[in-house]
């Protein structure tokens, strides 16, 4: 994939978490309270594994599937496996993770978990 390309969707996760946790913490007290009593961090770093388990209990699992989501997206191009289908492998098309910068499946692989789960 594009240097280029990956550089613009690896900026795009990072916004996009700064954007989740910042409405957490606009909207839960709890959360507020966890980011606040740790240590000085970027907070893109907040949503680290080490308090995972806090942040399960102050707010929605959504938020924290998305924030693990990006994470994930994040790895992947740290590891040069970004933009692949983790399930079957090809391409997933860019205009799929302009939307979905997290997407783990191509289209036809998405369709198909969709269906097998209705």
């Amino acid at each position: 994939m594009e240097k280029e390309l990956i550089e613009k969707m690896k900026q795009a996760l990072l916004d996009l978490k700064t954007e989740i946790i910042n409405q957490l913490m606009a909207n839960s007290n709890d959360f507020r309270e966890i980011v606040d009593s740790m240590e000085a961090k970027d907070v893109v770093d907040i949503a680290s594994d080490d308090i995972d388990r806090r942040m399960l209990d102050a707010v929605g699992s959504k938020d924290i599937n998305r924030l693990k989501l990006i994470d994930s997206a994040l790895t992947r191009i740290e590891q040069g496996k970004y933009g692949l289908c983790m399930k079957c492998g090809k391409r997933i098309p860019k205009e799929r993770l302009k939307a979905i910068p997290y997407a783990l499946l191509c289209v036809d692989c998405k369709s198909a978990d969709e269906k097998r789960s209705r």
